[in-house]
């Protein structure tokens, strides 16, 4: 196939432990997935549904990179949260094949630029201006599936500038990894390379210039993620 124009060169992730790198395609998000942030954030955790937004690939911070913090917030928030990587395309998915198109896990941060959420939500008007800008979607390498993971233990945390701030068991979530997969995969075909962020615990709060942010992951094998808020 000849192309009228050149494709893009693709975004990559980093694999741990490994010479190889994770081609990412969409980005997926799931809104309010942790009963104690729903209540934080003034909505009913037993009464509304799972919900997603989408981000794109070009505003990914990757490992080794900082962030420059936006000129357009006064409330720029952090939110961690387990990240998973799809390694096949698939679209209605039926449960019994979920583990099988998941590729890995990541600890991921999702910056939101608050105040600008708020005035969108207010006005009825869509996120994206609030949660869709250059950086805003910070991931770790990705840890490889592997039977060993025990996945149903995993633990996410975020510090800043070595203080806690959040942290949580993924067990915590309203919808499992394996009913966020079957949810998504109703409507959207999703493709290999993309990426799913299952939502984030209790604890979100602002980030100021100068700031060091640490989020991990915590398994059998921990991965953390660091970048500095410029």
């Amino acid at each position: 196939m000849s192309w009228i124009i050149k494709p893009s060169s693709p975004i990559s992730c980093p694999v741990f432990n490994q010479d190889l790198d994770f081609p990412v395609n969409n980005i997926y998000c799931v809104g309010r997935n942790y009963r104690d942030h729903s209540i934080e954030m003034g909505s009913d955790p037993d009464r509304d549904p799972p919900f997603f937004f989408q981000k794109s690939s070009e505003v990914l911070l990757l490992p080794g990179e900082n962030l420059n913090y936006p000129e357009d917030t006064n409330q720029l928030h952090y939110e961690v949260e387990l990240v998973v990587a799809i390694s096949k395309d698939c679209f209605r998915v039926v449960k019994e094949d979920i583990h099988d198109v998941i590729f890995g896990y990541a600890v991921g941060v999702d910056l939101t630029k608050r105040d600008i959420q708020s005035q969108a939500k207010q006005s009825g008007k869509p996120w994206l201006s609030g949660k869709v800008f250059y950086k805003s979607a910070a991931i770790s390498e990705i840890l490889m599936n592997d039977e060993i993971l025990e996945v149903d233990k995993f633990e996410i945390s975020l510090d800043v500038n070595t203080k806690n701030k959040q942290r949580s068991s993924c067990n915590n979530m309203i919808w499992s990894i394996e009913e966020i997969i079957f949810l998504l995969s109703q409507n959207i075909p999703l493709r290999c390379g993309d990426l799913i962020y299952t939502g984030t615990p209790s604890g979100v709060g602002n980030l100021e210039k100068g700031d060091v942010v640490r989020a991990s992951l915590h398994s059998k094998q921990n991965i953390s993620l660091d970048f500095c808020v410029k």
